[in-house]
């Protein structure tokens, strides 16, 4: 499958607070916030969503497709993300920003506060998807992640108007898009991404029930952190798998993007709903164990056994057979 991956592409400032942020937040007093917390670690790292996911797709031997807007420093990422095993021909380099830049501090809970600057992200909404199709000799799906808002509703409109299949991931975005922007993101949507959060955020941004959202998308997938995840759609039973097993928990960002990323990958390969979801867990394992989003590696024996030792040695026998070939 030829997957184009729109959506940020950012540089990651992560630090750690030694504390818990629910200790410091007063309930009757957040309506006049002003927190400083002293952090123990800083560090940089490559990042924004579509970057993470096309990198986690290429672990798995899938050349994504990256589309989104950087800065002229985008030079030595480009590097990094073509060594990769990904296809950045279609990044839009801006004359004038920065490329993005995402400030997150996380607590002893693996709680998280964050910020984001746009920078070079607001020009994504001048990317057309049609000379992508066209270069690539067709897209078999276009992932419309958390980007500048009118670039998703722009990127949304030529899937539908193109015939292009489409997964709606709106994530981090929800907040910012009004009701009218949400409903025309997901209606027609081959697959609906959300967390747990998110999902109630966007059945109350939309006005649509449950039952209602799966009138307009064919699968909604929804993680649901620790409890795994859960896949229903039209005409199919609903799916529940588990988180695979984690070694350690060292850094949630970027989780959801290495499920996204595991997730298609399989669906590339022509593996059910089921075995896709288990290669999403546990390559959304292999972020967790790590700090930053784009810092592992998959060796491949390991792989496939750590997803035998959690979901079987029918699902290590399916996905050996891909990462060989």
């Amino acid at each position: 499958m030829k997957i184009a991956v729109t959506g940020s592409i950012a540089t990651d400032h992560l630090m750690h607070f030694p504390g818990r942020f629910a200790t410091q937040l007063m309930p009757d007093q957040l309506d006049r916030v002003s927190l400083s917390f002293l952090v123990d670690d800083l560090v940089v790292r490559r990042g924004g969503v579509a970057a993470n996911i096309a990198f986690g797709m290429g672990q798995l031997g899938l050349r994504g497709i990256l589309v989104g807007a950087v800065g002229n420093d985008f030079a030595d990422y480009r590097s990094w993300l073509e060594r990769h095993g990904v296809d950045c021909d279609s990044v839009h380099v801006s004359e004038y920003a920065h490329t993005s830049r995402f400030v997150c501090t996380t607590d002893d809970d693996m709680c998280q506060i964050a910020s984001f600057y746009a920078g070079a992200m607001s020009e994504a909404r001048n990317i057309e998807l049609g000379p992508i199709d066209t270069r690539v000799g067709g897209l078999d799906l276009v992932l419309i992640g958390a980007n500048d808002p009118e670039a998703m509703v722009r990127h949304t409109a030529e899937c539908r108007q193109r015939g292009l299949r489409f997964a709606a991931d709106p994530s981090q975005q929800l907040a910012r898009m009004t009701g009218e922007q949400t409903r025309q993101l997901i209606d027609g949507a081959a697959f609906l991404f959300t967390n747990e959060y998110e999902k109630t955020l966007l059945e109350n941004k939309t006005g649509y029930s449950a039952d209602e959202l799966l009138d307009r998308v064919e699968i909604r997938v929804t993680t649901l952190g620790k409890d795994g995840v859960e896949i229903v759609g039209r005409g199919i039973e609903r799916i529940h798998v588990e988180c695979a097993t984690e070694a350690v928990k060292a850094d949630p960002t970027g989780v959801g993007d290495g499920f996204r990323a595991g997730f298609l990958t399989a669906l590339s390969w022509g593996l059910d709903l089921r075995r896709a979801a288990e290669v999403g867990n546990l390559l959304a394992t292999y972020v967790l164990e790590t700090v930053g989003t784009q810092e592992y590696s998959v060796d491949t024996t390991e792989f496939v056994k750590r997803l035998g030792d959690d979901y079987g040695d029918r699902a290590a026998e399916e996905v050996a057979a891909h990462l060989a070939s």
